[in-house]
């Protein structure tokens, strides 16, 4: 086969893959059926493999289907990205990196980093949307994004992990609670109030260690609402729901009616870490990488 026809038969592919029915497959591709039916029947002759398994109009992937399945959508999103590389590069632009990021990472470590960057990169496009740590991992395993910035103390294999800031944690608490810094005497005076807190779908790892504080408190917490989203917390907090525990850097960035008591007298701290996968080839995250071992946060 030709090129171009190997790139239609798996474009037909895909479409009949995720469909895994010959009539919807053809009508999104805007072919007949017997057509549809037919160039599949080629791309497994010409490839000398077999990619489905017929069911009258139903079909299945088979193994070597599903792995092609897998592998050509991962390259195809990578030839998106270079091909829209190189139109930035066309219209004067160095490329664009995307990033995702927890909550924290805004309020002080991006902001830094990005003016940074932009100092040597003026010409950089940034892609930036707030996730939770493990939409970011997945993001990064399928390159859908070049950074991350998670809460985590591991991370899959095929990731590497860089270190940035270890934070205190805090006390959060409505700004007209009894306890404030000058007779907090420690986190057992909350054991009968509720708490707010991150899910453990925001990061086990980070859930796990919040837990080693009340651990050490002598007491488990009684919980009454779960969130991935920090806004929600202090939101809940402002209007007395409950009181929580989350990283010190959280206080900047939100103006609302609620106070902050550091813990650092505990030995739990929680580090930010940039995530990138091993095998991404966008020219711009090398020096986005250099820049960040260089910034002091």
């Amino acid at each position: 086969m030709s090129y171009q026809t190997e790139f239609r038969h798996f474009r037909y592919f895909l479409a009949l893959a995720e469909d895994l029915h010959f009539r919807k497959a053809s009508e999104r591709l805007f072919i007949s059926q017997p057509g549809l039916s037919r160039q599949i029947k080629q791309m497994e002759e010409a490839l000398g493999v077999n990619l489905f398994e017929r069911h009258n109009r139903k079909v299945k992937l088979t193994k070597a289907g599903e792995y092609m399945q897998r592998e050509l959508i991962n390259n195809f999103q990578r030839l998106d990205d270079i091909i829209s590389h190189a139109k930035l590069l066309n219209d004067g632009m160095d490329g664009n990196l995307k990033l995702g990021y927890v909550g924290s990472a805004m309020q002080r470590v991006i902001p830094d980093l990005l003016l940074k960057f932009k100092e040597e990169h003026p010409n950089v496009l940034f892609d930036i949307n707030e996730m939770d740590n493990n939409k970011q991992i997945k993001a990064l395993l399928k390159q859908e994004i070049d950074v991350g910035f998670v809460r985590m103390e591991r991370v899959p294999r095929g990731l590497n992990i860089l270190p940035l800031f270890e934070d205190t944690f805090s006390l959060v608490l409505p700004a007209d609670h009894k306890v404030d810094a000058s007779n907090f005497k420690g986190l057992s005076q909350f054991k009968d109030e509720p708490f707010i807190l991150f899910d453990s779908s925001y990061s086990q790892s980070y859930y796990e260690k919040v837990m080693q504080i009340f651990d050490d408190a002598g007491f488990a917490p009684i919980i009454s609402h779960n969130t991935v989203n920090a806004s929600s917390i202090f939101r809940l907090i402002e209007n007395n729901f409950g009181v929580s525990i989350v990283p010190t850097s959280l206080k900047l960035g939100f103006d609302m009616n609620i106070k902050f008591i550091e813990l650092d007298k505990i030995p739990q701290r929680t580090t930010l870490k940039l995530v990138w996968n091993s095998v991404n080839t966008n020219p711009l995250l090398e020096n986005f990488l250099d820049i960040a071992e260089d910034v002091d946060f």
